[in-house]
């Protein structure tokens, strides 16, 4: 039974048996007119204070029960996402440790640069668990290719963010969730894409994002290319400041670079 319904049936129940008991027992101990109309008037405002506090329990409880019913639900989402990436990396390797990676630190910079609500962080969170979901419908011949892309090849890569938001954009839950998987290979300077935003037109998950996602994918080894040396990754995110990163979002990189390198390791810890 709903719980409008569960409210309605106790607060009917309750009122009745109130209306009923408390005039027989009214009427078995007062006789006089006036005592009467008084007891009545004081029956009358019990009758709104007892029902005024079961109602505001069984609404706390219906609401309290409301909550759990939605966290298990947002829980089940997470628990699909995560289906999603492990899938990913059935194709891909190096897809699931670098999304958690990248994710954990995302929200790490993100916390740096003022975004302290927590439902906001969990936003940032997830859209960025989300960032290569558009390459479940890339081809494992370019997706998983040794060396370099050719320009075709590249061409069809390019088109993993408008698939992330075709895939994204018909499921309510995940809609919001959309600025990183489609907005994470646009650039500072205009020259990224799918979109060429520039600048502040760019939505700021993405901004900072970018920094992360590339400073990631040039630490660690791929298919196609060795790790870098730290300190040549580092001259390359300074050097692409105002170029294709954000200005403000590397100082903030830079300025608290051991924590956000630190909450990478955290990831491992919390799988």
């Amino acid at each position: 039974m709903r719980p409008q319904y569960k409210i309605v049936m106790v607060y009917v129940l309750v009122g009745a048996a109130w209306i009923f008991f408390s005039d027989k027992i009214v009427a078995q101990l007062f006789t006089d007119p006036r005592d009467l109309t008084m007891m009545q008037d004081i029956k009358g405002w019990l009758f709104i204070l007892v029902t005024a506090i079961l109602l505001f329990f069984l609404v706390k409880r219906a609401l309290e029960d409301a909550a759990r019913d939605q966290q298990k639900l947002i829980h089940s989402y997470d628990q699909t996402i995560r289906g999603w990436v492990q899938v990913l990396d059935l194709r891909h390797k190096e897809t699931k440790d670098h999304t958690y990676r990248v994710a954990a630190m995302t929200v790490a910079l993100a916390s740096k640069m003022g975004v302290t609500d927590e439902a906001s962080l969990k936003l940032i969170e997830r859209s960025a668990i989300l960032h290569d979901i558009g390459k479940i419908g890339i081809p494992d011949a370019v997706l998983i290719k040794p060396g370099q892309l050719d320009e075709d090849e590249m061409q069809l890569m390019r088109t993993h963010p408008q698939i992330a938001r075709d895939l994204l954009a018909n499921i309510d839950f995940l809609r919001n969730c959309m600025d990183i998987p489609y907005g994470h290979h646009e650039r500072w300077d205009g020259h990224g894409y799918p979109l060429g935003l520039k600048g502040a037109d760019i939505p700021f998950a993405a901004r900072i994002f970018s920094i992360v996602d590339v400073w990631d994918a040039l630490m660690h080894p791929r298919v196609y290319k060795e790790a870098w040396p730290e300190d040549k990754v580092l001259d390359y995110i300074r050097d692409e400041s105002g170029v294709r990163f954000d200005p403000a979002a590397v100082d903030a990189f830079f300025a608290h670079y051991e924590v956000i390198k630190d909450a990478a390791s955290a990831s491992y810890r919390e799988k």
